[in-house]
């Protein structure tokens, strides 16, 4: 509670003078004071004070106080209402009024919230025969103690009947007749003297005035009056509470009424009192306190105990006694508060007052157990047994039904207050949760949903905010659902059984409380002190309960859980309010005989914001309509995690259902607000992107559909009743198109697409466009790809349907239909990575454009009459041309390999293919009919030399095998070009050099690449083959017999390096054999081997072997009549390699022509071995070893 500075100033003077040590010595600092030797430790701080201490001038000594004062009765801040005439009794609820305004120390650091004189009515059990009756109520670790006069609950609940099974109750517990005593007329007078004294001291220069006798005998009428009304009205409709959910002082009874409010510490016992003690000051005594009593009359234990216990609790260092005679003043004594327990005829002990103190706490902690109950602390008059009774269970315990608790509602709001306080400490720290959630429970299950909707909805709203959709899970996110654990496994049931475990109390109680031998009345009370005696007895009561083990969370953090039970607050928060929205078929009818009253108005300008109820009959701007505003939109979250979670887990069809849900809470929210904040907004982008990848999800995993539809298709029963909630304020039709689970792959890219588009539209929308900064990439990234798959499916279907149509047949419409949808989606997904700066998206769809042109180009190719292939079209050459155009954006796009290698090598083999296809189609199906032989091949050169150049031989990669083997592609078709050229040529003799050198060049680097390839011996034969037919043809034009020699001799050696192509064919054929589980038995030997070299085009085996025999005769044919016939004589090693060759030529010459074909190829490489080291051609012997 705030006041002004300079009355904060005052009351820290007050807290900080200088008080008398035992010693004598000033304390000018330390608030404490100490009482006999150390014996008790006091000390008191004010929270609030409502006026500062009124400076006071004694009244002179013979100073008749029956007359009053000119200033009686005025309103004095100073003096407080005690002195007003009014009764000093409590009010069955000051403790509440108290815990509204310091709600901060409620349930952890005060142990007592109660006005003083209910604190000095407990400590004064042992010393006084009076009765006591008081309400406690436990809220965490404080207790809220009240008086309970029950003989006024019963005379104003009279009228209404209630609370009759408590007046049998009460009866049987007293032999008295319970009505009231009225207080005597000697009760009033003294009371009177007191109030005039108190207002002579503050008005010293007051002139006492004779009043009227009638007044003072009217006095004693009010003040009874005023005695009897301190009980408050039961609260009965659920508009008082409306009207106080804000304000609960309005609540009539619940203010807090006191001078100041105390934090004063006793021992170790923390309470927070009411005092309405006047306190005056002034010259050398800053603090006092003022007392009246009769001369004759000495102070006894009991009221000594009450002075220094008032001067205790607002730290007042001394006492001003005033003693009288029949009202006329005779003398004063200053008395210091150390002091008072020594008086005269009111010794008493202060320690035992405070093992008095620490044993009725721990007796009211151990037995006041349940948050929400009511506890009655009774001690009839002149009774030493004191009994504690839990009227909550006793209520629920009777038969009639019709029974009010004037203190449930109080409570409920004091538990919605302290946890909506400690709801903003757990922004910072989670040890409250557990607190807050048990505080919010037990105040719901005070209250009736139809009496009180408005505070069990917002406490069902809070106990959902406390668990957090922001926080990354604990330990393995999705563990409960990936255990095998049911999902959707929340329910009402569930919720009952986890409250109750929640709520269950510790039954543990120290045995000294009670005894067996009960008496019959004992038997309803939860604890009984058998004698006030017990009290005195230092440590005789000790706390052994435990409100709840440090305040953790007591659910699971795992996210989908928290969900859970998010929807199961939320649900019963909607329900709440549902049920209090009254339908225009719940009101009363009109009477007919009854005239409306219509308000006539002048005629003014039309309002256009009239506010016109809801589809539900909500009223806009009422708590029903912000209340449910809240929960659909706490649910909507809710749901958009677990969709989030589904979706993290590969349930997509769960994840569909889930948003789904989501979106028809953002719907009705909708309906019931027109204007949507920033935030909601950014949720609902959320969402529809969230929409968008689960769509996108379902469209490329097709084959599970069947499990997605019934995933779907579930729903729980907490669902449903949300659901029907949610109805109440719309259709919930707005977002079925994208929520829908449709079964055409086409349709779910098509919907994907529209939700990143909308939620794209969404952040860059003017309430959005400054808050998504980290939003927008990552939405543009998933635009991007989005259109990339609707690209590629597109793409996809065009091949298709090139691959299904007649050869013959044009490019048709629905083909160009579709590439054109394929490149515009790629269009844009390509400005949508370009607009983030994502360079390696951006590559990958300028690659997959690429990809597109080339099937655009293998669509255009032309087919003969005879179903062949004609020349090489100039639609295919545009379409290539522009496929290598985009690729090359791609490469520039990257810029270096460092960027992105895998990207990179992919684009550098798609551009490498395309030049190689593009050289190859025009090379084998030249156009001749439209370019120059010459042109031809110059553009063929141009294409696989570029190729040639996107080649990456030299990193280590997965595709540095189809590089080499591309790479001896290459070579082998451009040496054999060049053999063409040169074998078809005449005249220009430099061009025949030219080509022959490039010829020999090729055949070369691609004879060198194949043999380091291991699965390639087929083309490593070929270029073989075709390399010694070069080398024939060559040595035909040749005219000396030794440079023929040389020219076969070379063409030889070329020959055997066919040896390590055999090698590899062997080996092949030998581990299919081996592979085989069935024995190779057939008649043919070709089949034997065809059978078991299912990987090897045997058929190109069969053939090569065919021209290989021939050419290998020749050869050796040719060597053999060459070195005969030559006219030199030859040497030694001349005559022995002549003698090498004729012995090979003979063998080759007898060999079977029909023999298996692994007993050929043994025999090639047993030919070939013999003569390698006469040829000196070692490299291949070296390669193959």
């Amino acid at each position: 509670m705030e006041f002004p500075f300079q009355l904060l100033k005052t009351v820290l003077l007050l807290i900080r003078a200088p008080f008398p040590s035992p010693s004598g010595a000033a304390s000018s600092d330390d608030p404490t004071m100490y009482f006999g030797n150390g014996e008790v430790k006091s000390s008191a701080v004010v929270k609030y004070s409502a006026a500062p201490p009124s400076t006071y001038a004694l009244p002179e000594e013979k100073t008749d106080l029956k007359m009053p004062p000119a200033n009686w009765l005025r309103e004095n801040p100073q003096l407080g209402s005690a002195v007003l005439g009014s009764s000093s009794k409590s009010k069955p609820f000051s403790s509440f009024g108290i815990a509204y305004d310091f709600i901060d120390c409620i349930g952890n650091g005060v142990d007592v919230v109660s006005d003083s004189e209910n604190i000095k009515k407990l400590l004064k059990i042992p010393y006084s025969k009076s009765h006591v009756s008081m309400a406690v109520h436990r809220v965490g670790r404080t207790l809220l103690v009240d008086e309970l006069d029950i003989q006024e609950l019963f005379r104003r609940s009279s009228q209404t009947g209630d609370w009759t099974w408590l007046k049998e109750f009460y009866q049987r517990l007293n032999d008295q007749k319970w009505q009231r005593k009225k207080k005597s007329k000697e009760h009033w007078y003294q009371k009177a003297i007191l109030s005039k004294f108190l207002y002579y001291s503050i008005n010293g220069d007051g002139a006492a005035e004779p009043v009227l006798d009638n007044m003072n005998e009217g006095d004693d009428d009010k003040n009874a009056e005023e005695c009897s009304s301190s009980w408050p009205a039961t609260f009965t409709s659920p508009s008082d509470f409306c009207a106080s959910f804000d304000d609960p002082h309005s609540l009539q009874g619940l203010r807090n009424d006191f001078v100041r409010n105390i934090m004063w510490t006793f021992e170790d016992i923390h309470m927070l009192v009411g005092s309405n003690m006047p306190i005056f000051g002034g010259g050398r005594y800053p603090a006092v306190s003022l007392k009246l009593r009769e001369s004759n009359k000495p102070i006894n234990i009991l009221t000594g105990i009450d002075y220094w216990l008032d001067n205790l609790m607002c730290n007042v260092p001394e006492l001003v006694m005033c003693f009288h005679v029949n009202g006329i003043v005779q003398k004063y004594e200053m008395i210091k508060t150390e002091d008072i327990p020594h008086l005269e005829n009111s010794t008493f002990s202060t320690r035992v007052v405070k093992d008095i103190a620490q044993n009725i706490l721990s007796f009211l902690k151990s037995n006041c157990t349940k948050e929400g109950h009511t506890y009655w602390l009774f001690k009839a008059s002149g009774s030493d047994i004191v009994k504690l009774y839990d009227l909550t269970t006793l209520c629920e315990e009777a038969e009639e039904e019709k029974y009010q608790n004037p203190f449930t509602l109080p409570v409920a709001v004091l538990l919605y207050k302290v946890a909506s306080n400690l709801m903003l400490k757990t922004r910072q720290n989670r040890k409250h949760y557990g607190t807050v959630r048990t505080l919010l429970l037990n105040c719901v299950k005070l209250l009736d949903q139809e009496r009180h909707p408005q505070i069990i909805a917002s406490a069902y709203y809070m106990l959902s905010e406390l668990f957090q959709l922001n926080e990354p899970s604990e330990g393995d996110g999705g563990e409960s659902l990936r255990a095998g654990g049911l999902e959707d496994s929340y329910s009402d049931e569930d919720r009952e059984e986890e409250e109750e475990e929640d709520l269950t109390e510790d039954s543990d109680e120290n045995s000294s409380f009670s005894d067996g031998s009960k008496l019959q009345d004992d038997s309803k009370a939860v604890a009984v002190i058998r004698s006030v005696g017990e009290l005195s007895v230092p440590e005789k009561y000790k706390s052994t309960h435990q409100i709840r083990p440090s305040g953790s969370f007591p659910v699971s953090q795992d996210k989908e859980e928290r969900c859970r039970h998010i929807l199961s607050y939320v649900l019963m928060g909607l329900k709440a309010v549902d049920g209090s929205i009254k339908r225009e078929s719940d009101l009363p009818a009109a009477d007919p005989n009854t005239p409306i009253p219509l308000k006539y108005e002048d005629a003014g300008p039309v309002q256009a914001d009239l506010k016109h109820p809801t589809r539900s009959g909500m009223i806009p701007g009422s708590w029903q309509h912000h209340m449910k505003m809240q929960l659909f939109l706490k649910a909507s979250k809710a749901y958009y995690v677990l969709s989030d979670a589904a979706t993290n887990l590969l349930k997509y069809g769960r994840a569909l259902r889930y948003i789904k849900l989501s979106m028809q809470c953002y719907d009705a929210y909708c309906s019931v607000n027109g204007t949507l904040s920033p935030r909601v907004l950014q949720l609902h982008s959320q969402c529809l992107s969230l929409c968008g990848d689960i769509q996108l999800m379902l469209a490329q995993n097709a084959n599970n559909r069947a499990a997605y539809l019934e995933e779907y298709s579930y729903q729980t029963k907490d669902d449903q009743e949300i659901l029907h909630s949610l109805h109440r304020e719309s259709s919930c039709q707005a977002f079925n198109m994208v929520t829908d689970l449709a079964m055409d792959p086409e349709y779910q890219l098509f919907v994907s697409s529209k939700c990143y588009e909308a939620a794209h539209d969404l952040l860059i929308s003017e309430a959005l466009k400054e808050e998504n900064s980290d939003q927008l990439p990552q939405l543009l990234k998933r635009l991007g790809n989005i259109r990339n798959e609707m690209g590629v499916f597109y793409m996809n279907q065009a091949a298709a349907l090139q691959t299904e149509k007649e050869m013959k047949k044009p490019v048709s419409t629905a083909e160009q239909e579709l590439w054109k949808k394929s490149f515009s989606f790629f269009e844009k997904g390509i400005g949508d990575f370009e607009a983030i700066g994502d360079k390696t998206n951006t590559a990958l769809l300028l690659c997959n454009t690429g990809r597109l042109m080339r099937i655009c180009a293998q669509a255009h190719c032309t087919v003969m009459a005879d179903e062949s292939r004609g020349e090489f079209s100039p639609e295919e050459a545009l379409y290539y041309n522009k496929a290598i155009d985009y690729y090359l954006s791609a490469m520039r796009s990257l810029g270096s390999r460092e960027i992105h290698p895998a990207v990179w090598d992919s684009v550098n083999w798609e551009l490498s293919t395309t030049y190689f296809t593009l050289a190859t189609l025009l090379q084998d199906f030249a156009p001749l009919s439209r370019k120059a032989q010459e042109q031809i091949e110059r553009e063929v050169t141009e294409a696989m030399i570029k190729s040639l150049k996107y080649c990456d031989l030299q990193t280590e990669s997965a595709r540095q095998p189809l590089y080499q083997y591309r790479a001896a592609t290459i070579h082998h078709r451009l040496a054999s070009m060049y053999h063409s050229c040169f074998r078809n040529q005449v005249g220009d003799e430099h061009s025949r050099k030219q080509h022959r050198s490039l010829a020999e060049l090729h055949y070369s680097k691609a004879v060198s690449l194949f043999l380091s390839l291991r699965e390639a011996p087929c083309e490593l034969l070929r270029t073989l083959l075709e390399r010694v037919a070069f080398a024939e043809f060559t040595m035909a034009g040749q005219s000396s017999s030794m440079t023929k020699l040389k020219s076969l001799t070379g063409a030889m050696e070329i020959m055997t390096e066919a040896h390590h192509a055999f090698r590899l064919i062997q080996k092949e054929l030998l581990e299919k054999e081996e592979e085989s589980s069935e024995p190779a038995a057939s008649e043919s030997p070709i089949g034997s081997d065809m059978a078991a070299a299912a990987g090897l085009d045997l058929p190109e085996v069969t053939r090569l072997i065919g021209v290989f025999e021939p050419s290998f005769c020749f050869l050796l044919l040719q060597i053999i009549k060459l070195m005969t016939t030559v006219k030199r004589k030859p040497s030694n090693k001349d005559e022995e390699m002549l003698k090498t060759y004729k012995n090979v030529y003979s063998k080759l010459l007898r060999a079977d022509k029909s023999a298996p074909l692994l007993d050929r190829i043994q025999l090639y490489m047993d030919l070939l071995q013999q003569l390698t080291p006469q040829t000196g051609s070692d490299g291949a012997n070296k390669q193959e070893e």
